[in-house]
């Protein structure tokens, strides 16, 4: 349980950091985090997020950059919602990840 929690406690804090306006895929959080092969993990813990007011986990999308059908805080319209307050486009469900992804590589 003790590496669960420090894993889930790693992502949260790498999420804290993408910038208003820019989104992050969940393999990049999972790389920033130590393993870029704990994508999984890392879209669970976003579902599990205790504080989806300090922790945007809506600024983290697939690997193509589509939202989150079963995004845990609202649905998918909502992640779009909040994407789209922040400027960020969102068309059919896709940021392009050209635009709008964070570009931090290293923690």
């Amino acid at each position: 349980m003790e590496q669960k929690s420090n894993t889930f406690t790693q992502i949260y804090d790498i999420v804290r950091q993408i910038p208003y306006g820019k989104v992050a895929t969940y393999g990049q959080i999972a790389e920033l985090a130590g393993n870029k092969r704990l994508s999984r993990v890392v879209g669970y813990a976003l579902h599990v997020n205790p504080d989806p007011d300090g922790i945007p986990c809506y600024r983290v999308v697939n690997r193509f950059g589509a939202v989150s059908p079963a995004f845990a805080f609202g649905g998918e319209n909502r992640q779009i919602g909040l994407l789209e307050a922040e400027g960020i486009k969102v068309t059919d469900g896709i940021v392009d990840l050209k635009q709008y992804q964070w570009s931090r590589r290293s923690f």
